[in-house]
């Protein structure tokens, strides 16, 4: 396996340092050490904490949903069932050791401006993930996709806050009991 470019290094440090304590708590000089580099090599791969701070939203967007999506896909074949198998997946990600919540509920957090890209990046994210939910309903051929995909990114969103705040993965075993009665609801 070829070694992460030093771009590559301090992407990856700066999401498990942000992820852990947050963007504002981190500061470039610890992310340089980290990564076991300069500040000058960072400069040079960013022009600023932001920029890092939007490669390593995009960096774990991407490798997220699609990890994410390849779990789900891998645990059901049907639709439906991969609307329920999100939960089963999510349990999963809450029972890890480095779960601390969403990163990008964190962003949204710190960074309230709604002109701010760091913003507009995780409210994208969020689209995509919704997007995802809702490709899933239509091919389920459920009634009201839209309103259904919104409420299972409600219980998806919520799970992730309950996870965090109780430190326990099995609050994905409740929200995909609430997601199985609303599915049955839209098979009607």
């Amino acid at each position: 396996m070829a070694q992460a470019s030093k771009r590559e290094q301090l992407v990856q440090e700066a999401v498990a340092m942000f992820s852990r304590d947050g963007f504002h708590a981190v500061g470039i000089d610890a992310i340089s050490r980290q990564a076991r580099t300069t500040k000058k090599t960072l400069y040079h791969h960013f022009k600023s904490k932001e920029e890092l701070i939007l490669a390593a939203l995009r960096h774990y967007d991407e490798r997220f949903r699609n990890t994410f999506m390849r779990a789900v896909e891998s645990r059901a074949q049907q639709p439906a069932a991969r609307l329920l198998a999100v939960f089963d997946v999510m349990k999963d990600w809450f029972g890890q050791k480095n779960f601390h919540g969403c990163i990008l509920v964190a962003a949204l957090g710190e960074f309230p401006d709604p002109k701010s890209p760091i913003r507009r990046a995780c409210v994208e994210s969020k689209k995509a993930l919704r997007k995802y939910i809702r490709g899933l309903a239509a091919e389920a051929q459920l009634q009201k996709p839209d309103q259904l995909a919104e409420q299972i990114t409600l219980l998806v969103e919520g799970a992730i806050t309950l996870a965090q705040v109780n430190a326990t993965p099995h609050c994905a075993d409740q929200a995909k009991a609430a997601a199985a009665i609303l599915i049955r609801n839209a098979q009607a």
